[in-house]
């Protein structure tokens, strides 16, 4: 289907609500056009179409600059609605709540990191089970789970695994209070059990990478970052099994519940029950569970992680700085005040594969980031680079305070495999400087860095607009692929 965005500034572009008689705000995709046009391979764009339609969406339907086509939103897609006239749909979270990432600094340099490279890799490989299904070294009882759960990232930090200040650098905290394992089903409780601290496949990853450049010092200093060819960590993951059959659970229940309620909506995959419904509250106290199962998971990474470079340089994680710089979540739903149309409105924010960038001074920050406004991790692939950005007063004005979360596919995962070769990724990965280890071959083949977008286009598109602004971007070492 041929759209016709029309071009409101250089890298803003619009569908009016007259295109289409069902739809309530217009469509907004922010991009360069080359972006844009890679979005018209595949249906991002009537996907971000189709989201303007649902009831109580606020000021725009919104697709961020590495969108691409998802389940129900595209992936890179942003929805506030009304509080009480608005809806929740899972379509607008995935199947992947919670995936997230985190960023943690070290003291360490690269000149020091780069001999023990290999080494590093393979006990962190070690340490943190990796690929499709696999269970971790953690095995809890259903209730253990449920409290582990409610109580999110202080159960973790009680039982032994991370920092007391840790919590202190996430979103919510690490545990999003709404959380009730009431509502969560038997099936979702077993897949959750044995994979904690776990990798999964995918587009995850675990990457051990050097700050190639640093752009706003001051702000970067205020992250912990100090100096070019810092030792940085990155770890990519979400809430896996666990979360997975939350969302499959909870797209039934509302399929029921369009029926119910009589809500038209443009797609099946766009599901959704009024806020003030059961169906809504039993979903976001379920999704809220899962959120929370993905922050403990990234946190015992984490914890693995530090024991790795113990091991290797046999010196403690804190003599090294192995400090989180933050960590946050890409594909959740959200309470939050934002300002619509000079006044202070409730909703609720969908973001799917968009990252939350408060701009200084919300109350939701930390104490020692309200000055600079959120940090926002922005991440590439195994063979490219990842950026840490700050959130900024603009960006809550065009995007709910909301930015890019990575690169964004270019190319199928069936695609990929029939171009690329396992082997030649991992020359090629050499060439680099790079170290790979992955679960596998196939893994490989469906995540080489050519199946993404130019990770440092999508940054630039989110820098000039201002959804967020560049602070530093880093280079992969050496990564662990699911």
């Amino acid at each position: 289907m041929d759209i016709p965005f029309k071009k409101v500034d250089d890298l803003i572009w619009e569908v009016p609500v007259e295109y289409n008689r069902h739809m309530r705000v217009p469509a907004r995709v922010y991009a360069d056009e080359a972006l844009l046009n890679m979005m018209r391979m595949d249906d991002t764009l009537v996907q971000a179409l189709n989201i303007t339609q649902l009831p109580g969406i606020q000021k725009y339907g919104i697709t961020l600059p590495d969108g691409h086509q998802g389940y129900g939103f595209p992936i890179g897609g942003v929805a506030a609605f009304d509080s009480e006239e608005g809806i929740i749909t899972p379509g607008g979270v995935g199947y992947d709540i919670n995936c997230g990432v985190r960023l943690m600094r070290t003291d360490l340099t690269y000149k020091e990191v780069k001999p023990k490279a290999q080494e590093l890799i393979d006990r962190i490989f070690r340490l943190v089970p990796c690929g499709v299904g696999v269970g971790g070294r953690i095995r809890v009882s259903t209730s253990q789970l449920d409290r582990a759960v409610s109580e999110g990232v202080d159960w973790a930090i009680r039982e032994g695994y991370g920092w007391d200040g840790d919590s202190e650098h996430m979103e919510e905290g690490g545990c999003m209070r709404e959380a009730n394992p009431d509502k969560v089903s038997n099936r979702a409780k077993n897949r959750g059990s044995s994979q904690l601290g776990t990798l999964g496949a995918g587009n995850h990853f675990l990457e051990i990478a050097r700050v190639r450049e640093v752009f706003d010092e001051g702000v970067a200093k205020t992250f912990g970052i100090t100096e070019q060819d810092q030792i940085v960590c990155w770890i990519h993951t979400g809430s896996r099994g666990y979360g997975h059959q939350i969302a499959t659970d909870y797209i039934r229940v509302m399929d029921r519940a369009v029926g119910k309620y009589g809500i038209r909506i443009p797609s099946r995959e766009l599901g959704c029950a009024p806020l003030k419904s059961r169906e809504a509250e039993d979903y976001y106290e379920a999704m809220s569970c899962a959120v929370n199962w993905a922050f403990l998971n990234r946190h015992v990474i984490m914890h693995h992680v530090r024991t790795a470079f113990e091991e290797t340089f046999k010196r403690s994680a804190d003599d090294m700085g192995m400090k989180l710089v933050y960590g946050m979540t890409h594909n959740t739903a959200k309470r939050e005040t934002h300002v619509i149309d000079g006044k202070r409105r409730d909703v609720m924010v969908h973001r799917k594969g968009a990252s939350r960038a408060f701009g200084p001074g919300r109350a939701d920050l930390p104490d020692d980031y309200k000055s600079t406004g959120q940090p926002v991790l922005l991440v590439g692939t195994m063979g490219t680079a990842s950026y840490l950005l700050v959130g900024t007063d603009k960006g809550e004005e065009l995007s709910f305070a909301s930015t890019a979360h990575g690169a964004g596919r270019v190319m199928s995962r069936t695609g990929a495999r029939k171009r690329f070769q396992a082997q030649e990724i991992v020359q090629q990965l050499k060439r680099k400087g790079i170290v790979v280890k992955a679960a596998s071959g196939r893994i490989l083949e469906e995540e080489s860095p050519d199946s993404y977008k130019d990770v440092h286009r999508v940054a630039d598109v989110s820098h000039y607009l201002g959804l967020g602004r560049k602070v530093m971007v880093s280079v992969p070492v050496a990564v662990a692929k699911g």
